[in-house]
């Protein structure tokens, strides 16, 4: 542009494109998060999410499911094994190793130094545990840390109020709605678009650390501050 052009422009930035995650596997002292392994992982998957023992509406919000038997769900998950973008990941809480729910990174464009976490869903026994926030944490800390991306994205359906609060509870900060931007399941969905930028993820690293910190659990497992807490 000529240099007495009065228009405003963004700031410039010394950036290069950030590597693709790969698919090593993710550890953390309360979790693991690997490749899929269908079939290792079929039979716990069904199981946690599907009746009798499971909940059914862990699928109400998500692309997929629910599916009618282990196969068909063995079958979706050997293709989510050799699926580069998204690129899928099973959630095992450790010592015990059960397969217990899934993320993803998606929607990766390396040269901008964006990335989302998507696909989400917790088993009952993962859901509102140290597990399953390590699990974020982790996800989060290679995309600023190890690829030196800009941006993480999360989104959801407008109606999901609990991704909505768990977002919020992560440290995304919220950016709006989009309108009528899908059709899932034969049904319009609006999508509720958070993010978390390279410049909140320092103090945003600071807080799940301080939080997962055994220093911060109480003799029964309670957490003494909470992570929003820790976040202010």
């Amino acid at each position: 542009m000529p240099a007495d052009d009065p228009r405003p422009l963004g700031e410039l930035v010394a950036f290069q494109p950030a590597p693709r995650p790969g698919r090593e596997p993710l550890r953390g002292t309360h979790v693991l998060l690997r490749p899929v392994d269908p079939d290792r992982d079929a039979g716990p998957l069904y199981a946690a999410s599907h009746p009798p023992a499971g909940d059914a509406s862990i699928w109400t919000y998500l692309f997929d499911g629910p599916f009618e038997d282990t196969e068909q769900m063995k079958r979706d998950l050997s293709e989510r094994a050799v699926s580069e973008d998204p690129l899928f990941f099973t959630i095992e809480p450790l010592p015990d190793g059960d397969p217990s729910g899934i993320a993803s990174y998606l929607r990766i464009t390396p040269e901008f130094g964006v990335i989302e976490i998507g696909n989400i869903w917790f088993a009952p026994r993962l859901q509102r545990t140290v597990a399953a926030t390590e699990a974020i944490y982790l996800l989060a800390r290679q995309v600023f840390d190890d690829l030196g991306y800009r941006r993480l994205e999360w989104k959801c359906d407008a109606l999901n109020a609990t991704s909505r609060r768990a977002a919020e509870r992560f440290g995304f900060t919220f950016e709006g709605v989009f309108r009528e931007h899908m059709v899932i399941k034969g049904r319009n969905r609006d999508t509720a678009w958070y993010a978390i930028v390279d410049g909140d993820w320092p103090a945003l690293r600071a807080a799940f650390e301080r939080w997962l910190d055994p220093a911060n659990f109480d003799a029964s497992g309670q957490q003494l501050r909470r992570l929003s807490e820790l976040r202010q």
